[in-house]
């Protein structure tokens, strides 16, 4: 009973971790307009993975996708494919982990094949919740240097003016998503050490016989040829059998019995 609460909680932990890490993809508030320096301001900037855009104190808000691939940061770029990655492997462990569930049967699979598909998927999560947060990371880094280069400028009057941004609430809910996928990845592979079956667990089982201890000697096992005579009907050169009585006994002497 608990390997199938541990594992029916780990789907669940598992599909809210993959749900988080696609709404944090979408989420255009990756990176916000920093307004420590201006809090009242008729422009409000902000950024995502895939468009930009602006809202005014009128309350209209226009989006502009980013039109070029080449033209991005690298940095940016890889953020990009880990969490698709993620996304891609956190889908391919949902749909593995549904038919790994042991409440569910389907046709005659044995409970070693659930644990293994159990497995699978919990590794699958692991790694889709890796990868999303480590996107995640790479791009609050990439916003505290900017953060910090633009300050830095800021106070040295090389620019009078500087848009800052800083985190966004997609990054919380990308941070979020990732640990849930970990967390969901982890207890299935607990569940799938449940739903391995005793008997393939322990394959060699010893034996102590009761009473004292025998000791058996084999010797080398010496095969025949099929083509050897018997010993007792082996007869020497020249042999003849002298007919004997119903008692056992020769009616006469045999002309061996003199040699």
């Amino acid at each position: 009973m608990s390997t199938t609460i541990c594992q029916v909680m780990g789907f669940l932990v598992s599909s809210l971790g993959v749900g988080g890490s696609i709404m944090a993809t979408a989420m255009d508030t990756w990176s916000t307009q920093d307004l420590y320096d201006n809090p009242v301001t008729a422009v409000f900037q902000y950024q995502g993975l895939w468009r930009s855009c602006v809202r005014q104190s009128s309350g209209f808000t226009e989006c502009r996708p980013y039109f070029t691939i080449l033209g991005l940061p690298a940095m940016f770029q890889a953020v990009r494919a880990l969490m698709i990655v993620g996304i891609v492997l956190g889908l391919l462990g949902l749909f593995v982990c549904i038919f790994a569930l042991k409440c569910i049967r389907i046709g005659s699979m044995e409970d070693t094949a659930k644990a293994n598909m159990t497995l699978t998927s919990g590794i699958m999560f692991i790694v889709a919740g890796l990868c999303a947060i480590t996107g995640v990371s790479v791009f609050a880094n990439m916003l505290v240097t900017n953060f910090w280069m633009s300050t830095t400028n800021m106070y040295q009057g090389m620019q009078n003016v500087q848009n800052r941004y800083t985190f966004g609430s997609a990054l919380f809910v990308g941070w979020v998503a990732g640990g849930l996928a970990l967390v969901g990845g982890i207890m299935m592979c607990l569940a799938c050490k449940g739903l391995i079956p005793e008997e393939s667990r322990y394959k060699a089982v010893s034996y102590n016989a009761s009473g004292r201890n025998i000791s058996y000697r084999t010797g080398p096992y010496k095969g025949g040829s099929g083509y050897e005579a018997d010993p007792r009907t082996r007869k020497g050169v020249g042999y003849e059998e002298a007919p004997r009585s119903e008692d056992g006994r020769r009616p006469y002497p045999s002309k061996y019995d003199y040699v």
